[in-house]
């Protein structure tokens, strides 16, 4: 494992970056297909940290799955029923992966009074799951905290009937437990109505599960706050499932047209994407980007200062993190705000990010669920940029190169969470000075 990477900075930054399958939606259909009646082939799954832990918990609870040379995974699904629940499932920090998984278990409903203990990494064991837990248990589940209550690791056993046909879940916190909740949903046969109480913040990603859901034959409508799962739904496979381009690995190579120049092109991800992150784009044009998309491309350059923006980041937390990095070159203060997702992340990821930011010289304050960021006009040359074992860190501040500043990350290896190819792809684009 490389402890560095040192980024010269560049000159000129143009080209094209066809980016790897969307870790979110690659995570939900691994789930699906194996709940799923028949035999499903994902195809352009992302091959990372992330989706090989959930892969290797479908083999610990004897889902069979193989992978071809193409890098297609096929799934046999298992109608509905774990085929194994029993022992113990490490998930890393899979954040999607451990809400959703620990939600089918939960209502999946074991044969014996077995237990299954689900847990992760130190960090992940820091991550809240406990409104998620909440609403389990109001459905007969039953989840123990083998730590500190509301956080992992979780010990699942078998679930007693309770005659109700709705639950309530907090949607303040994370979109990944009303995702695993709706999800899990389907397992208990009798329909049930989901309702958020507050907030559901990132609202895109629970549309995009409710879409992928669809595509294996379950149709959750909507109204209001209120998500209702039919009775007697089942997953039944679509036979091939693709899994499209991630947009929030995208919004690096989309900045990095603004801030290196361009043009550059990102393939996977467009008009025709599930996910909400594609809305990165549209934020970039604001900051004074040229932007062309088309179903399945986006396309970015620069056309004059970036502007400063204040801009509400609640539906895009996770991309959000590149306009903090953009902002050290804007043409004034930049605020972003309704991020408190960021805290519960992979680290703290707002104080993270102002930390980092200050090592360039800039001026950064921070709040609750906003980061405030002033333009640094002679950023500090050659900052070693701590990335707390945090892949998107590590991506957002490879960009201060595309600006003239060179710039050492440490531990680059944590991109393999999600794109273990990302510093190959984004030299690709690079042009020393």
């Amino acid at each position: 494992m490389t402890p560095a990477l040192h980024l010269e900075p560049v000159s000129a930054l143009s080209g094209c970056v066809r980016v790897p399958g969307s870790k979110s939606l690659s995570n939900r259909a691994v789930l699906l297909a194996a709940l799923a009646q028949g035999e499903t082939t994902l195809i352009g799954l992302l091959d990372s940290d992330d989706t090989r832990h959930m892969l290797k918990a479908m083999t610990d609870l004897g889902v069979s799955w193989s992978r071809a040379e193409d890098g297609s995974v096929t799934v046999q699904g298992c109608a509905g029923r774990f085929p194994r629940v029993s022992g113990e499932l490490f998930l890393g920090n899979a954040g999607t992966a451990v809400r959703t998984l620990a939600a089918a278990l939960a209502l999946h409903g074991a044969d014996s009074g077995e237990e299954i203990v689900i847990g992760g990494i130190a960090r992940m064991h820091e991550r809240p799951i406990g409104d998620l837990v909440d609403a389990l248990r109001a459905l007969g589940a039953s989840v123990r905290y083998l730590g500190e209550d509301g956080y992992p690791p979780l010990a699942i056993g078998p679930r007693t009937q309770v005659d109700t046909d709705t639950v309530r879940i907090k949607g303040t916190v994370s979109s990944q437990f009303t995702t695993g909740l709706l999800q899990a949903a389907v397992l208990l046969g009798q329909g049930l109505n989901i309702d958020i109480d507050g907030e559901l913040i990132s609202k895109p990603y629970v549309d995009m599960t409710v879409s992928l859901m669809a595509s294996f034959g379950v149709t959750v409508q909507r109204d209001g706050a209120r998500f209702t799962v039919p009775a007697g739904a089942g997953y039944q496979s679509p036979g091939e499932c693709q899994v499209e381009g991630d947009a929030s690995s995208a919004s690096y190579f989309l900045a990095a047209g603004l801030l290196g120049g361009g043009p550059v092109t990102v393939e996977g991800v467009g008009t025709a994407s599930l996910q909400g992150d594609v809305a990165f784009a549209d934020h970039l044009a604001q900051l004074g980007a040229l932007v062309e998309k088309d179903a399945t491309c986006i396309h970015v350059e620069r056309s004059g200062p970036v502007r400063a923006f204040d801009q509400d980041f609640n539906d895009i937390p996770d991309a959000a993190m590149t306009f903090a990095v953009v902002a050290l070159f804007a043409d004034g203060p930049c605020t972003l705000c309704n991020i408190a997702s960021w805290r519960v992340k992979e680290t703290d990821r707002i104080d993270a990010m102002a930390t980092e930011l200050q090592k360039f010289g800039a001026r950064v304050e921070q709040g609750e669920d906003w980061l405030r960021v002033w333009p640094c006009p002679e950023p500090a040359q050659n900052v070693e940029v701590e990335t707390y074992d945090d892949h998107r860190i590590a991506m957002c501040f490879s960009l201060v190169s595309c600006a003239g500043v060179p710039v050492t990350i440490l531990d680059p290896g944590c991109v393999a969470k999600t794109f273990p190819g990302y510093f190959d792809a984004f030299a690709s684009l690079r042009q020393p000075a």
